[in-house]
């Protein structure tokens, strides 16, 4: 009996709290549901596939597939292997792409372009939903090739895996990060210079 209010207030209880807690941060967002049919003896069963990609609109996306006799369940099980398999993307002041990039994945390919602050989001379809998921505000893309919304989804993830920061690459090549980025057009006498008249 001394363990049931134990289980209540303990350990569980608060992890219970702690999942709802942190469940709304994410966002999700239905990008297709397609119904299907199988054939057997009496005639045809029919269910539901759905495509849903998850973010937290701060560096994380990911997607998933869920198959289902109604759709809700298909969406509910699409969302849960989506928060299974999300990556994180760096972003450049936390609002675009660091680097223009390429993606493919069978016959979709995607291109990828950083935008200056006040482009928004110009993209189309499935891509859109991952860059809205993702939490980027300027980007500009386009698919190429297959406009099924599985291909262009993997197609935009793959180009976003192979995004990489200025610190990720002056780690891996042992320098700084100030000798990584461009150096600025101009002199340090310049930029003195400007600060004074300011």
């Amino acid at each position: 009996m001394a363990r049931e209010p134990n289980r209540d207030g303990g350990r569980d209880g608060g992890r219970g709290r702690r999942d709802r807690e942190e469940a709304p941060e994410f966002a999700d967002r239905l990008v297709a549901i397609n119904r299907v049919s199988k054939t057997v003896k009496g005639g045809k069963r029919f269910g539901f596939a759905a495509l849903v990609v998850v973010g937290d609109q701060k560096g994380r996306v990911g997607f998933g597939k869920g198959k289902a006799k109604e759709v809700p369940e298909a969406i509910r099980k699409a969302t849960e292997q989506a928060r299974r398999k999300m990556i994180r993307v760096p972003l450049r002041e936390g609002r675009t792409l660091h680097h223009d990039g390429y993606g493919r994945h069978g016959a979709g390919k995607v291109v990828m372009r950083t935008a200056p602050q006040g482009t928004g989001i110009i993209a189309g379809g499935p891509m859109r939903a991952v860059f809205e998921m993702l939490g980027l505000q300027d980007v500009v893309a386009k698919s190429i090739g297959s406009q099924n919304p599985y291909n262009m989804i993997h197609a935009t993830l793959d180009g976003l895996t192979r995004q990489q920061s200025p610190r990720n690459v002056a780690q891996r090549r042992g320098k700084k990060v100030a000798d990584i980025l461009p150096k600025r057009d101009e002199s340090p006498a310049a930029q003195s210079q400007v600060s004074e008249d300011a």
